[in-house]
C-alpha cells in the first residue's frame, strides 16, 4: 500500500485570482512583507501496487488524465509506503 501526497499548482503563466485576493487580505492585515500567493490543492491517495514503480506510474497516469489539467496546471508528488 503507498500513499501518494499529490500538489496541483496553476502554471506560473496563468493568472491566479485567488491568490491575488488572498495576497490584497493579506497586506490589510498588516503583511506587507507578502510579494506574492499562489494557491494550489494537495490530494492524499492510497494505491495499491505492487512496488514503488507501478504506484508511481498509476499516479502519473491520475494526474494526467483527472487531477490535473496540464494546460494550466503543473504538479508533483511524493509516494510513501510498502
Amino acid at each position: 500500500m503507498y500513499k501518494a501526497t499529490i500538489t496541483v499548482r496553476l502554471k506560473t503563466s496563468v493568472l491566479d485570482p485567488q491568490g491575488s485576493a488572498v495576497k490584497g487580505s493579506l497586506h490589510s492585515l498588516g503583511f506587507a512583507a507578502v510579494t506574492d500567493v499562489r494557491i494550489g490543492k494537495t490530494m492524499e491517495v492510497w494505491i495499491s501496487a505492487p512496488g514503488s514503480t507501478e504506484a508511481g506510474e498509476k499516479v502519473e497516469e491520475m494526474c494526467q488524465k483527472l487531477l490535473a489539467n496540464p494546460v494550466i496546471e503543473t504538479y508533483d508528488y511524493e509516494l510513501e509506503g510498502a
